[in-house]
């Protein structure tokens, strides 16, 4: 596998992790844990979000200015920073999502054939 094919496959995972904070944020402010957590729960735990890929892309977003990060108080009184989706975010949102529904229906074509569709 070439460098450029490698460089490839990490930017569609980080764009789908990516993705999935902005959707996570559109319910409010959350900290990294919390955001992590909301991931891996709303996907009944298949997805798991490892903090070593969750921090470095909360610091993209924030940099890109798709959210903004604010510091707190955590529920268990710890410090921490709270992230909100910015209303860039929340275009970048929408139009992500219109690219990840185009692109699930392109594969869901591949994987089950017009042929294949009538039979049982």
């Amino acid at each position: 596998m070439s460098t450029e094919d490698l460089k490839t496959k990490i930017d569609l995972l980080q764009g789908t992790l990516d993705m999935l904070i902005l959707r996570t944020l559109l319910f409010g402010p959350a900290h990294g844990h919390a955001i992590a957590h909301a991931i891996e729960h709303g996907s009944e735990d298949v997805l798991q979000v490892e903090h070593g890929s969750l921090y470095p892309a909360l610091h993209r977003l924030v940099k890109q200015g798709l959210i903004s990060a604010k510091e707190g108080t955590s529920e268990n009184n710890r410090r921490a920073k709270f992230y909100s989706l910015t209303v860039k975010g929340r275009k970048k949102l929408t139009a992500e999502n219109s690219k990840w529904e185009r692109l699930t229906q392109a594969i869901a074509r591949i994987m089950r054939p017009v042929e294949e569709e009538g039979q049982p």
